[in-house]
């Protein structure tokens, strides 16, 4: 088992679900004191928005929640798949788009859905985009995000022994 686990999040255009999942699992591993046995980064599939800053109305939603964080986005590559252990997308056109750049099996082992680990989610759900929506899309957003991020570190915690976690 590495000593680190490395994860990427992944959305579309990295500028709102992925960078705000990289830095909520980052405060919430944090705030659990085992931070220490994660890399995190967020990446999109797109090229559309490479270099921009995570979108503001999510900036102002998680200030508001205690949350600041800043970053720049960048577009997913085949290679990265040779440096995360684990790359969970977003939504389901991100993981098919996840899935066509996959090169192996090894790869593909590596690509979960965040959504199959909210209670409230499953293995088919996406995380909606609130992008073209008002601001209760990204209230609404930032909550399925926490849930999720919190039910992934519940998951690599608890299966921490075999450095794998389950998405069924």
């Amino acid at each position: 088992m590495a000593d680190v686990i490395r994860i990427c999040f992944v959305c579309l255009g990295n500028i709102v679900r992925s960078p705000l999942a990289e830095n909520l699992f980052n405060h919430l591993a944090e705030q659990a004191g085992v931070a220490h046995k994660y890399e995190v980064d967020s990446a999109g599939t797109s090229a559309w928005h490479i270099g921009e800053a995570p979108d503001a109305r999510m900036r102002r939603v998680a200030a508001r929640r205690g949350l600041t964080y800043q970053g720049r986005s960048r577009q997913f590559m085949r290679q990265d798949f040779n440096q995360f252990d684990l790359v969970v997308a977003m939504d389901l056109e991100n993981l098919s788009d996840l899935h066509g750049l996959a090169r192996s099996n090894g790869h593909e082992k590596k690509i979960y859905l965040l959504r199959a680990f909210d209670p409230y989610g499953g293995p088919r759900t996406g995380v909606p985009d609130p992008y073209y929506g008002g601001i209760d899309g990204f209230e609404e957003t930032y909550d399925i995000i926490e849930r999720s991020c919190q039910g992934l570190l519940r998951a690599l915690e608890e299966g921490q022994g075999e450095g794998k976690v389950d998405s069924e």
